[in-house]
């Protein structure tokens, strides 16, 4: 025992949760590739099939924050166990879906899964010991890395052996698995908020978020400007004040104000958002600047540019576990503005002649943008988990959630409309294309630095709270 805490305990709790990740990202990053399968087997065009990548961010956008809240209520471990009930239930579905809308559903099954993830974070802060927190923040991290790196290679030959729903089918098992060892291993949390969930504020906030991601989602199809754009825009905004104004007269309120004043929370939002935004819009930017013919790009195959854009993932399942260990030497401070500081130059560097700076040029500074994005991950999820009373944990690793979610929304969006702006029509292969000018990178990849550069001054205005827990 350490403090109070069952450190044997904590070890076994940490092996179950930090493998996680592994089977997410299975299902995941292995169904992106199959996507002109998916479309192909249920007879759908390019735009609706997009929607099976939608539906599941919307889901999780939408639930995330109830489900933490939930957790506040009536425990972390029962609502975990729900949420992974229903995500193993999404994925057995997924695989075996006989028609296009039942695997949307399936996939919106997945989505309210995805508050195992805000849950975990929390079960860890409470029931570890602290100083052991960081770095098990970290390896939770790093695994996100490696079910990716995983899932490319074992999703595409399950893929092309067997068909994409057998990627699913075979991790419906190890998903029941999970469950089953989660029931019996996993120790129900100390802390609960008493009170009742605010239904009224569950559902402003699942409308809100649902309708502010479906605009941003359609923008670069109906354009940003288009009366449905505008007025699911204008919806979101209605919605949100509505949220806002019912919850400052709640007695048990959905998502507590007083958040929102604490301005560690506000830069961990901030600091989340940017990360999801900024990871989306790399890799679809860095997708056409790979594949496109040269003057426009480097002209490299489908398999060659994922092969490339492969060491981020390696970063990310190196940097993590360090940036685990760094805050329990330093704290999340310093680890959060060196995070901040390498994205913004490594962003920069990537501006720089994007088409022309050569090859390698790219990919190493790519690669440095996952070293930065994941001393980020690390430092803000402990920056939060330390600040928020635990009483509320549920909801505001919900909420963090909520802000990547958007965020990894609007990066797509944002990347795609860019390049149609700075864009040109040329002949490839007999047809005319188009393809998207060296401004567009640039553009997009100083924009991004010029936020990190504003994340990292954001970043000295926040109160140490790690290393005062870890060793005060």
């Amino acid at each position: 025992m350490e403090e109070g805490y069952d450190l044997a305990y904590a070890k076994k709790a940490a092996a179950l949760l930090v493998t996680l990740p592994l089977l997410v990202m299975y299902t995941e990053a292995a169904l992106i590739p199959a996507l002109p399968a998916v479309q192909e087997q249920y007879h759908v065009s390019p735009s609706s099939v997009s929607w099976v990548l939608s539906i599941y961010l919307l889901s999780a956008a939408s639930s995330v924050a109830v489900m933490g809240r939930l957790g506040d209520i009536h425990g972390k471990k029962r609502v975990f166990l729900a949420a992974l009930a229903i995500y193993t239930a999404g994925v057995a579905l997924t695989g075996f879906a006989p028609s296009f809308p039942a695997l949307l559903a399936a996939r919106a099954l997945q989505g309210v899964g995805m508050a195992i993830f805000p849950l975990g974070f929390t079960m860890v802060r409470e029931e570890f010991p602290p100083r052991m927190v960081p770095q098990v923040q970290g390896l939770i991290s790093s695994m996100f890395g490696v079910g990716v790196a995983i899932a490319l290679p074992l999703g595409g030959y399950v893929d092309q052996r067997l068909g994409w729903q057998w990627t699913y089918r075979t991790a419906a098992v190890p998903a029941a698995a999970f469950l089953a060892l989660s029931a019996r291993m996993l120790r129900e949390s100390r802390y609960r908020s008493p009170g009742r969930l605010d239904v009224v504020g569950a559902v402003l906030l699942a409308v809100a978020a649902a309708a502010s991601l479906t605009a941003v989602t359609m923008a670069p199809y109906s354009g940003w400007a288009s009366p449905h754009t505008l007025g699911l825009f204008a919806a979101s905004a209605a919605v949100l004040a509505a949220l806002i104004l019912h919850e400052r007269r709640a007695e048990h309120p959905l998502v507590p104000l007083e958040l929102f004043r604490e301005a560690n929370v506000v830069a961990v939002y901030m600091g989340v958002f940017l990360v999801g935004f900024t990871a989306q819009m790399r890799s679809q930017a860095l997708s056409y600047l790979l594949q496109m013919p040269p003057p426009y790009g480097y002209g490299r195959t489908t398999f060659e540019a994922g092969s490339l854009m492969a060491p981020v993932a390696l970063a990310s399942i190196v940097t993590s576990p360090l940036a685990g260990r760094a805050i329990v030497a330093a704290g999340a401070k310093p680890v959060a503005g060196l995070g901040a500081l390498i994205s913004m130059v490594s962003l920069a560097a990537l501006a720089y002649n994007p088409t022309g700076a050569g090859l390698w040029w790219i990919v190493g500074f790519t690669t440095l943008t996952g070293v930065g994005m994941s001393l980020l991950n690390v430092s803000l999820i402990n920056i939060l988990v330390f600040t928020v009373d635990r009483g509320a944990m549920g909801v505001a690793t919900g909420l963090n959630t909520l802000f990547r979610s958007l965020g990894s929304a609007w990066g797509p969006a944002v990347a795609g409309s860019v390049m149609s702006l700075y864009s040109a029509r040329i002949l490839l292969h007999g047809s005319e294309v188009e393809v998207p000018l060296p401004q567009a990178y640039t553009v997009l990849f100083l924009a991004a630095a010029a936020l990190y550069a504003a994340l990292a001054a954001a970043s000295l205005r926040v109160r140490e709270v790690v290393r005062v827990r870890v060793q005060g």
